[in-house]
């Protein structure tokens, strides 16, 4: 299968990464494309999976993911770019790599604006690769073919994204059976907050992480923002938008191209390092948002349990249960389960970074949590979480990490929803 995106063969960033040495920065050294953060396309890391207990073998999966690659996910950027470009023009403003980037969008502008929300090939490939993943390293789970659900937001990038992962689980077991749903009837393990979802629920919102607190003693830069502004405009005197707004459409229209298959657009203009020295600072932004809505997410979490509840006691003969949703979904979710750390909340603002790296929330992030019996029927079950395809840590109690006993999430978590206040 032709792929459209590198596969890197690097270690996972996670805290795992962090405690053997690995710091966030340094995994940007290696890959200053993940400076993208929430923008930054999926690619499977080749990673090695800690070998289950002694006559333990893996039976269900419940997964989570974003929506792969897509166009930008609203007009804006593309319409204000426009006009933006063309007022520089006509006023003489645009430096020559302003004038050669205005000349490309033109040529590129119909195609954009048609694609807004659209997954791209690239998000398409993405979900193959990872259900293809999955299923190569969880054989027992599928090899004998059955059921299993797949529910979709009512997006079309994430109905095209169940549909390019469900298709390639069949293209590798025809015997497997996947019923896929994208309807208001199941929005609430997928998007709680969706408008259209009847279930209303009333959990705080806009929490804000501790370091907020603190945040006058990080250290901020406009380098990255004064470097988009002055590549493609000798001036801003009279343009549309403020200098600030300018700098981020630049920005944003950079880090997706990947995703559109555009690379090569804004050559001159910025490079990854740029994004990289500004990275810490833009994690900050994204940790408060991801913190702030973490509990809208429980709905999500309750789906987990009850679904896993019913595969173990019989009561349903699904394989697997699949989501697609959204990084306002996932990456809350993230923060709400702890994985890796994330709902650590530390007060030092350059800690965050330990905690939290928000190309964790990329496109087509993807949460799986694996379930394993043992020979005997007196054997707990266990529950193993990989984060984007690596194994992660979770603050339920265990003494045979990455591997956690069923009842303690089950009872960890149960405690973490009812100790959540209502509004």
């Amino acid at each position: 299968m032709k792929k459209l995106f590198i596969t890197l063969t690097i270690t996972c960033m996670s805290m795992t990464a962090v405690a053997q040495g690995i710091s966030a920065l340094d995994q940007l050294k290696a890959n200053p494309r993940k400076a993208y953060g929430t923008d930054y396309p999926y690619q499977q890391d080749a990673v090695t999976l800690t070998k289950a207990p002694k006559g333990y073998k893996p039976f269900y999966i419940s997964h989570y993911a974003r929506h792969g690659s897509r166009y930008f996910w609203a007009p804006y950027l593309y319409t204000e770019l426009d006009s933006l470009l063309n007022v520089a023009h006509r006023r003489h403003q645009l430096t020559p790599m302003g004038e050669d980037l205005r000349d490309k969008f033109k040529t590129y502008k119909q195609e954009f604006l048609t694609g807004v929300t659209e997954l791209t090939q690239v998000g398409w490939e993405q979900h193959q690769s990872i259900a293809r993943t999955m299923y190569n390293r969880f054989p027992e789970v599928f090899k004998k073919g059955g059921n299993v659900m797949a529910v979709s937001s009512l997006a079309g990038r994430c109905v095209i994204s169940m549909s390019a992962f469900c298709q390639e689980l069949v293209q590798c077991n025809p015997k497997i059976e996947i019923r896929e749903q994208s309807s208001r009837f199941t929005l609430d393990a997928v998007v709680p907050g969706d408008r259209q979802n009847p279930i209303k629920h009333h959990y705080p919102k806009d929490m804000k992480p501790r370091y907020e607190k603190n945040r006058d003693q990080f250290k901020s830069s406009n380098a990255l923002n004064d470097k988009a502004v002055s590549q493609v405009f000798t001036s801003t005197d009279s343009l549309p938008y403020s200098p600030k707004r300018i700098a981020e459409h630049i920005i944003e229209l950079y880090t997706s191209l990947p995703s559109i298959q555009h690379e090569g657009m804004m050559d001159g203009i910025l490079t990854d390092e740029d994004i990289v020295n500004q990275w810490e600072e833009i994690n900050l932004g994204t940790y408060s948002w991801v913190f702030g809505l973490q509990y809208e997410t429980i709905p999500i979490l309750e789906d987990f349990i009850k679904k896993a509840d019913a595969v173990i006691s019989g009561e349903s003969d699904h394989l697997a249960d699949l989501r697609f949703g959204h990084d306002t979904c996932i990456g809350p979710l993230t923060v709400l389960m702890g994985i890796n750390g994330a709902d650590l909340d530390p007060e030092d603002p350059y800690e965050v970074k330990n905690v939290y790296q928000n190309w964790e929330t990329c496109k087509a992030c993807n949460i799986q949590l694996v379930f394993y019996r043992g020979k005997k029927a007196t054997d707990d079950i266990l529950v193993k979480c990989l984060l984007n395809g690596c194994e992660a840590t979770l603050p339920v109690p265990t003494t045979q990490a990455p591997y956690y006993k069923w009842s303690d999430f089950r009872d960890f978590y149960t405690q973490r929803i009812q100790n959540v206040p209502t509004n």
